[in-house]
């Protein structure tokens, strides 16, 4: 009896004892397999954040890249202009400053004007022009020889402290006066000439 109680212990100790291992085994790989699972996620994750990673840093580089492409257009672009402003500047400044001193361009360019004061074709115009007190002197003797010629084209000649270089002209009746000063032959003049002497400069 005892020998059987003894056999049977040991059976139902033998049996607890490998189910104990068997559901430790299960455990164990389980363990292993939720590891491996989350060793999986977690790599899948870094590859990921590293491949965005990787894709935002290519756009930063291109998108820099692009950035400096046009800062360097533009600085050459101004560079250029710069340039041909300052041949412009030094070409016509000391021909400009001649010229609106000059009685016959001043006679040429008022003629000229009244020719094509708002379509002079429709009838004569009464212009009043006004040139710089301070070179009546030198204009005076030039514009009375001039005087047949400019009244018959509609310009009444005067002086003015307010005019310094060129001269201004306006309706004679009127209100206004376009200016024709040294800066603003200078102006226009160099809005022509500047994009010629850019083609020469720097179109081949």
């Amino acid at each position: 009896m005892e020998n059987k109680l003894q056999e049977l212990t040991r059976k139902l100790y033998d049996e607890g004892l490998e189910k104990g291992r068997t559901e430790a085994d299960a455990l164990v790989a389980d363990a292993k397999a939720r590891a491996a699972k989350i060793v999986a996620e977690a790599q899948s994750q870094a590859a990921e954040i590293l491949a965005q990673a990787r894709s935002k840093a290519e756009d930063v580089e291109k998108n820099t890249l692009t950035e400096i492409a046009l800062a360097g257009k533009q600085a050459v672009s101004k560079i250029k202009s710069e340039i041909a402003s300052l041949i412009v500047a030094k070409a016509t400044a000391r021909g400009v400053k001649e010229a609106v001193m000059d009685p016959a361009f001043i006679k040429e360019m008022l003629v000229s004007v009244a020719r094509n004061w708002n379509g002079a074709a429709a009838g004569k115009v009464e212009l009043k022009a006004l040139l710089p007190e301070a070179a009546r002197a030198e204009l005076d003797a030039a514009m009375a020889k001039s005087a047949a010629e400019l009244l018959a084209a509609g310009v009444e000649v005067g002086y003015s402290e307010q005019v310094k270089t060129g001269f201004r002209v306006g309706a004679k009746d009127g209100g206004y006066y376009i200016s024709f000063s040294e800066a603003d032959i200078e102006a226009l003049m160099g809005e022509y000439l500047r994009e010629k002497v850019s083609q020469l400069l720097f179109k081949a």
